[in-house]
């Protein structure tokens, strides 16, 4: 069956999740590449999975240290615990032997465990077994979203389920409840935030802004560029981020630092704060100004959050990442004023080619700020009108069953 007719017979059907009485049960793997993006794409997928599609899940995972980072109460050393309903297992060689689950997802093209494939074509009922792709805004991956691959050898059916920003994708991880949560973060909460972070009331046409980006990015030219600057900037540093914290620690002349460290440069204010959860962080990004953000779990985020953020891409061989950041800039841009589609895009170009100056961009990307932000807003709604990606999957595997 050809993907369109897939995709068809999938947005056209009109089951619900409450014609389904049997609760299905998933599995998720994941592999961790880009320390906190693979895990904490998965850690959301499948806590929206247990709380708002009442699932049983199993998150296999290779990593539990990165998981423990943003999710402070996993143990790194225990092969099984539960945390908020969901069963996370340690994806360990040999593997166990285990009955595959109702649905499969084998997140950003991880590979099953051998065993486990096996198993799976030992069932009487096929498992509806799906690789989740990494985010991306090429014109490609709408044809080939939600197209089937059959097993070379076994009586097995894979699907390609591609996130998006356009219709014919799978769209975003998004709560349920998460923009109107946002809305209801109001002054007096945002206030209460930033007391628990230890930040002081803001002055006069400060500028806030989150940091997370990789050890590759300019940040030295932008730090400079931030204690020069005409109005007071502070800068949120979760830690870790070894590399960056290394050049933060070099800019002021200083050999380490320390959470809860506050250092300063002319209108240069950095704090360096714990690693937040993720709920917490997404507080972070709808309480600063400007939001610098990697990888795919951040930048989502970023997005929801209708603040002006900058994307920094995990780098990839033959800079075929650069395809990928131009093909979501075309898109995030669209119908914007020339001269601010060319600010949005300098200062991300920049931030992308380590080594590069900043030459004055971010002066030229603040000017925007508040367009910026209204256009945040506008584009957050476009998302939202796909439907959250979460939603897409079960509906999905639920049609195939």
């Amino acid at each position: 069956m050809s993907g369109t007719r897939i995709q068809d017979e999938f947005l056209s059907s009109n089951i619900g999740d409450a014609d389904f009485i049997t609760k299905q049960r998933w599995d998720i793997f994941c592999t961790v590449v880009d320390n906190f993006g693979d895990i904490g794409v998965c850690w959301r997928l499948a806590r929206q999975l247990v709380i708002e599609h009442d699932c049983d899940v199993r998150l296999w995972v290779d990593d539990l240290p990165s998981l423990a980072r943003i999710a402070q109460e996993v143990d790194p050393v225990l092969a099984q615990q539960w945390l908020s309903g969901v069963e996370i297992r340690l994806w360990q060689q040999p593997f166990s032997t285990t009955e595959p689950a109702d649905v499969v997802i084998e997140a950003f093209a991880c590979e099953l465990p051998d065993s486990y494939t096996a198993a799976m074509a030992l069932l009487p009922r096929q498992s509806v077994w799906i690789n989740l792709e990494y985010l991306s805004a090429e014109s490609w991956v709408t044809g080939c979203h939600l197209l089937p691959s059959p097993h070379p050898h076994l009586p097995l059916v894979k699907y390609f389920f591609f996130p998006g920003f356009v219709s014919g994708t799978g769209g975003l991880l998004c709560e349920r409840d998460l923009l109107q949560t946002r809305i209801a973060f109001d002054d007096v909460a945002q206030s209460e935030f930033w007391q628990r972070l230890g930040m002081p009331e803001r002055k006069l046409g400060e500028l806030r802004i989150s940091l997370f980006c990789y050890g590759l990015a300019p940040l030295r030219d932008l730090l400079e560029e931030w204690a020069a600057s005409t109005v007071p900037i502070s800068v949120l540093l979760p830690v870790p981020q070894e590399r960056t914290v290394e050049v933060v620690a070099g800019f002021f002349d200083i050999e380490s630092t320390k959470v809860g460290e506050i250092l300063q440069s002319g209108q240069l204010t950095v704090r360096l704060i714990p690693f937040l959860k993720q709920n917490e962080y997404d507080k972070l990004l709808w309480s600063c100004d400007i939001n610098f953000v990697r990888g795919e779990d951040s930048f989502i985020r970023a997005q929801w959050a209708e603040r002006p953020f900058v994307w920094q891409i995990y780098p990839q061989a033959d800079d075929a990442h650069r395809v990928k950041m131009d093909a979501f800039l075309d898109l995030y841009t669209a119908g914007t004023e020339p001269d601010i589609a060319g600010a949005v895009r300098a200062l991300w170009l920049n931030w992308n080619d380590s080594g590069q100056s900043s030459n004055g961009d971010w002066t030229a990307f603040t000017v925007h700020q508040e367009y910026m932000t209204r256009h945040g807003e506008k584009w957050a709604r476009q998302l939202n009108c796909l439907g959250d990606l979460v939603s897409n999957l079960v509906r999905f595997s639920r049609n195939q069953i």
